[in-house]
């Protein structure tokens, strides 16, 4: 049976929160060769919706007129600088609640969650939104039981996501839902994406989010780091490739990064380890996970992991490894 899909744009909304999610399910059609998806951008008015980005979208679609469509399963509502202004149109808000009332999944993309709340629609749920917007959802909306760094999160029906790219996160692990994994794969080699980066998981690497603070050459000695994380990286060998002396290479770290290089290493060969755990289908031995990313023993591994992840890797990989992924698809698909 095919469902109904609406998107719900305005102007300048984020172009990704649409055109993102919009793709997944689209390249589930065409891989299918069933139309297991019938998609409709929705705005105020059907015609050309003006992005941040400054590249129009055409919805067919008005707000007002959703019934017309049918029944529709997901409704889900994307972000941007524009959802300052929309939450002011209390005409949209009812939309939304009179949505809320008759389809199956209602959800957002990064900011639109902002929207959803004003219309007291996460009153009582868990959501989240993009990490710089988390605590100001909290803080102007206190029945919402904010998850500040998952990438998305489902509560009886209630589906929000953090920024951007975490949209097309969503959007697979509905077809996952829907449809199962193997097309859910599909798509995701389909778009050379991850298939499984599950809700639960931080928005971003601590380690790649602390990139940015590097310039000059400590930043493309990092770059260097990142494309084998696993090579031997002595520190005098790190600092001759950039022609500086061992001890000024660890200032440079401290200075912009407030760590040093082998802090630095250590936890890019733990967010390695981590990331090779929850892709594997069975739990690796874990002194054959430390050995090959450098981090010792299997005891060395457990401690990093609680010390950096709070949790063993044991409980990590239950958390968040294929088996807990399933559950959530069953999860969503039950909600």
């Amino acid at each position: 049976m095919s469902r109904t899909i609406v998107l719900l744009a305005y102007p300048d909304c984020q172009l990704l929160d649409v055109s993102g999610p919009w793709q997944v399910f689209a390249s589930a059609n065409d891989l299918s060769g069933r139309e297991l998806y019938r998609l409709h951008l929705a705005a105020e008015v059907p015609g050309s919706v003006a992005t941040n980005s400054g590249l129009p979208l055409q919805a067919d679609t008005a707000w007002s007129k959703l019934s017309a469509l049918g029944p529709v399963d997901t409704l889900l509502v994307a972000g941007g600088r524009g959802v300052a202004a929309q939450r002011q149109r209390p005409e949209l808000l009812d939309v939304l609640r009179g949505q809320a009332r008759q389809v199956q999944r209602l959800g957002s993309i990064c900011t639109g969650a902002f929207l959803l709340a004003d219309a007291g629609l996460l009153d009582g749920h868990q959501a989240t939104t993009h990490w710089r917007h988390c605590a100001q959802l909290a803080n102007d909306f206190p029945k919402v039981r904010v998850v500040p760094d998952a990438l998305y999160v489902e509560s009886a029906g209630r589906l929000t996501s953090a920024g951007v790219t975490a949209g097309i996160d969503l959007a697979l692990s509905l077809i996952e839902a829907d449809h199962g994994s193997a097309l859910a794969g599909q798509v995701a080699r389909e778009l050379v994406l991850f298939l499984r980066r599950p809700g639960g998981q931080s928005q971003f690497s601590e380690v790649l989010a602390n990139q940015h603070r590097a310039s000059g050459a400590l930043r493309q000695l990092l770059d260097h780091l990142h494309a084998d994380p696993s090579a031997p990286h002595h520190l005098e060998a790190l600092a001759d490739s950039i022609g500086v002396t061992p001890r000024h290479l660890s200032r440079l770290f401290r200075q912009q990064l407030a760590t040093t290089p082998g802090a630095y290493l250590t936890r890019l060969r733990l967010e390695q380890a981590r990331l090779a755990l929850v892709a594997s289908e069975r739990p690796p031995p874990l002194d054959r996970l430390a050995r090959q990313w450098r981090l010792g023993g299997a005891e060395q591994l457990r401690r990093l992991f609680q010390r950096h992840y709070g949790v063993s890797p044991t409980l990590y990989y239950q958390r968040f490894g294929p088996s807990a992924q399933a559950t959530t698809s069953t999860t969503l698909n039950n909600g």
